[in-house]
């Protein structure tokens, strides 16, 4: 079970491994790191650790509002606890905590409060005020404060060829398979189902409407896609639509799921939506007729695929 910190409220009792960064997706990129923690942890009486930014920085230095995030921090948190993670503290990114000298940071966060007995991190790794410091001072900041410092090799980190930006640009793009490649699970939406216009049960397909809180959490391209989501423990395959619904005058994006051979009462609880594979492009058809016909192709390649 992982245990979710505010370094606010947080000082570590028992030794640690720790890598740091902002991890959003959690991708296969980044497991090289990850796997590396959490296996020493295992192997020696340290916990294993992430240590996390949120707000993500460029929104707080480049006041960047439009970035998206791949993953929400309960998606991120269970992400990691999936991998098994020990512990992941989350420190609040501020221009206030920016500041902070490299010497600052090691004294203060990574030995004071966290314990670092270890950090493994990636070759181009900065940090500090201005980012200015890089793995040779933090090995040297781990002889003065008795940690040692493994460095993941950039041909390692290169041979895996994958960034957050890039998956984003997949999304964005509507290539759901590229996206979901390069993280290594299912591309997942996660919201509370909330009471829509019942256009989609009038049509002969009711649908769970999904209001995501998180407006920084990235939503991909719109179209219809095929998902699947665990519910009461047993998993539900469906067709998603994400868009305006332009053929019966929509005017509000809109996240919608038909699950298929299921009915139930799904208003406000909590679900997890998982991306397996784009159907189409969201079209403004001729007619509602028309409009069903095509529901009906999407539902008969959904379920082939599924059978498949």
């Amino acid at each position: 079970m992982i245990t979710v910190r505010n370094i606010s409220k947080y000082k570590e009792e028992y030794p640690t491994v720790i890598t740091i960064g902002t991890f959003d997706g959690v991708h296969i990129g980044h497991l090289k790191i990850l796997n590396k923690i959490i296996n020493h942890a295992k192997n020696t009486a340290l916990k294993s650790s992430v240590l996390t930014f949120f707000p993500h920085p460029r929104m707080v230095l480049q006041k960047d509002a439009n970035i998206k995030l791949l993953n929400t921090i309960d998606e991120k948190i269970n992400i990691l606890e999936r991998l098994g993670l020990d512990v992941l503290i989350i420190h609040p990114f501020t221009k206030e905590f920016s500041r902070l000298t490299a010497t600052e940071f090691v004294r203060d966060i990574l030995v004071n409060t966290l314990n670092t007995k270890k950090v493994i991190i990636g070759y181009d790794h900065r940090f500090g005020r201005n980012r200015n410091a890089n793995i040779n001072d933090l090995v040297t900041f781990g002889n003065t404060y008795e940690f040692s410092v493994d460095e993941i090799p950039a041909q390692e980190i290169d041979d895996v060829s994958v960034s957050s930006t890039k998956i984003r640009k997949a999304l964005e793009e509507g290539d759901i398979e590229t996206a979901n490649s390069y993280l290594g699970y299912e591309y997942m939406l996660t919201g509370t189902i909330i009471k829509g216009k019942g256009i989609g049960k009038q049509l002969g397909y009711p649908t769970a409407n999904l209001s995501i809180a998180e407006d920084y959490k990235l939503i991909p391209k719109n179209g219809a896609y095929i998902v699947n989501s665990t519910i009461n423990g047993k998993i539900v395959y469906g067709m998603m639509n994400i868009g305006f619904n332009p053929t019966v005058n929509g005017t509000k994006q809109s996240i919608e799921v038909n699950f298929f051979d299921f009915d139930a009462d799904l208003y406000n609880l909590k679900l997890q939506v998982n991306i397996l594979v784009r159907l189409r492009d969201e079209h403004k058809f001729e007619s509602i007729d028309a409009l069903k016909a095509q529901l009906a192709i999407d539902k008969e390649k959904s379920l082939h695929y599924i059978n498949k």
